[in-house]
């Protein structure tokens, strides 16, 4: 089936879509692999030359191997997907966020030169009913929420930027089931992802999730009831195999969301482990590095960089086709080559606390505007998000992409020239006060990062000689007309500054780093 689509207006445009969805979805039921190419050619239809013709052939090859690890998990996921689910997430997730949302969230990147986020993340309620140990969430109490009419203010604005993805955290997001089940259902075009501790997940709720067809879940969950229940409290990892069970019985999407720690991060990446997630029904997840936030944080809890870089190297191979595990893991920390550094600050996301506060990241708590005061394009264009915009990325290196975590002196000047303010719920916390958490891990980390990031033999290498890599076009229109200049990991130049740095601090910094990560530098 071929449909012009940009002439259509977005209604008559969104039935078309749908119409194709609904003969791709008829062809799954009879012929798997067939449909997988039809799906290559309606995805050829919406992007056009936004891939390259290798690209989709490439895709079309994959997925039409019955034996290849793409098509594989994608079988998985569709086996156990309702009807109403799936083709809801193939409209909303795929068309209007991934296709038209895309398109729109450019323009307007172009036409008001500020970041111009993909997805927006919110809190309904700062309330929680568990206390996980260095998790600051749990020691906010009841007392923020945001109301139906906030929570509806901010998908309306954005989805007039072109932002039809939102996920939703806290807190615990189910304290506010019927608001939320209202929410889906009045913005039936947009796509919601709830992160939640699985607690509340019941029966009736998930009838109306499926319903409703536009909510998906991302449960939170760190390894064996041993290491998860040290953390998150006893009883927990029972009550996330329950909800599993009730998502996986109803044909509800879901994923996990997983804080890695010292503690834990062999438990959450092992075979075993992710073979279990495989069979309750979990297919894809993100992979957190732990962050010392808050002045209950712990900073004993943060990885090692011998840890890191394993994790480096164990999220790349169980995405690789070396492993027959049908799960996709992504690394919030450690992908930062692929979307170009940090995707905070509204580039790619941005944060909106129960309070209100607009906060570039879920990790940074530090705000010069409020929803309730400002529009969501006016707060994109405050100091802080501004400062974000032209500061990004804020280390060549991309496997040192956050401005708190890698690169402490950066949010200290975002923080100070913006005047923004800390909006920790319970107790402020100065900038200098957080980073004097990070500052030592950074100093760590600095050096083995470097020799991961300009390893020839590394199997990305050759990706990394590219100076606009993970790059979109509106970051590059941004560096021509700021006038800055990004360097690939082997550009002459970079390599030249990064040898003089590295002479003068490498034997620092190695010294603070244990004997037994020393071999990995």
């Amino acid at each position: 089936m071929s449909i012009a689509l940009e002439p259509l207006s977005h209604k008559v445009q969104r039935t078309a879509v749908g119409t194709m969805v609904d003969v791709a979805l008829a062809h799954v039921r009879k012929d798997r692999q067939k449909a997988f190419a039809e799906m290559v050619d309606v995805a050829k239809q919406f992007y056009g030359d936004s891939f390259s013709e290798e690209t989709y052939e490439h895709a079309r090859a994959v997925l039409t191997d019955a034996d290849s690890k793409w098509s594989k998990l994608i079988n998985c996921v569709l086996d156990q997907t309702a009807p109403n689910v799936a083709r809801t997430t193939a409209l909303n997730l795929g068309y209007e966020a991934f296709f038209r949302g895309t398109k729109t969230i450019r323009e307007n990147r172009t036409k008001y030169h500020c970041n111009i986020p993909w997805l927006i993340l919110f809190d309904p309620t700062s309330a929680c009913n568990m206390h996980c140990v260095g998790c600051w969430a749990g020691e906010y109490g009841h007392k923020n929420n945001l109301s139906f009419e906030d929570m509806d203010k901010i998908i309306t604005e954005g989805k007039e930027l072109g932002v039809y993805l939102y996920m939703l955290t806290g807190g615990e997001p189910l304290v506010r089931k019927a608001d939320i089940l209202r929410l889906a259902k009045k913005h039936n075009d947009v796509q919601f992802a709830i992160y939640t501790n699985s607690t509340l997940i019941d029966e009736p709720f998930c009838e109306e999730v499926v319903k409703l067809g536009n909510i998906a879940f991302m449960l939170s969950i760190e390894g064996t009831p041993s290491t998860n229940d040290a953390r998150r409290g006893d009883g927990h990892y029972a009550a996330v195999m329950n909800a599993m069970d009730l998502l996986k019985a109803h044909g509800i999407l879901f994923g996990t969301s997983i804080c890695y720690t010292r503690d834990n991060l062999e438990a959450v990446t092992s075979d075993h482990f992710m073979r279990m997630l495989c069979d309750k029904g979990a297919h894809f997840g993100f992979y957190f590095h732990y962050m010392p936030v808050g002045n209950e944080a712990a900073p004993e809890l943060m990885p090692t960089p011998a840890q890191r870089k394993y994790m480096i190297e164990r999220i790349r191979y169980l995405r690789s086709e070396k492993s027959d595990i049908p799960f996709y893991p992504m690394d919030f920390q450690n992908d930062g080559e692929f979307v170009g550094g940090c995707i905070a600050g509204g580039r790619r996301y941005l944060h909106i606390n129960a309070n209100g506060d607009v906060e570039p990241c879920v990790f940074i708590h530090y705000s010069n505007v409020n929803i309730h005061d400002v529009s969501l394009l006016d707060a994109l264009r405050s100091p802080l998000f501004m400062g974000y915009y032209h500061g990004q990325p804020f280390n060549d290196n991309h496997l040192r992409p956050c401005p708190m975590l890698e690169n402490p002196e950066c949010i200290e000047k975002l923080v100070e020239e913006s005047g923004a303010h800390s909006t920790d719920l319970v107790q402020e916390e100065s900038v200098y006060e957080l980073t004097a958490k990070t500052r030592p891990m950074a100093r760590k980390w600095a050096p083995v990062a470097e020799r991961i990031w300009t390893d020839e033999n590394d199997e990305r290498a050759s990706e990394r000689h590219r100076d606009d890599l993970g790059q979109a076009t509106s970051d590059l229109r941004k560096f021509e007309r700021d006038g800055r200049v990004v360097r690939s990991a082997f550009d002459e130049e970079r390599d030249l500054r990064s040898v003089a740095e590295r002479d003068e601090e490498m034997d620092r910094k190695l010294h603070e780093i244990t004997e037994s990560e020393k071999a990995l530098v």
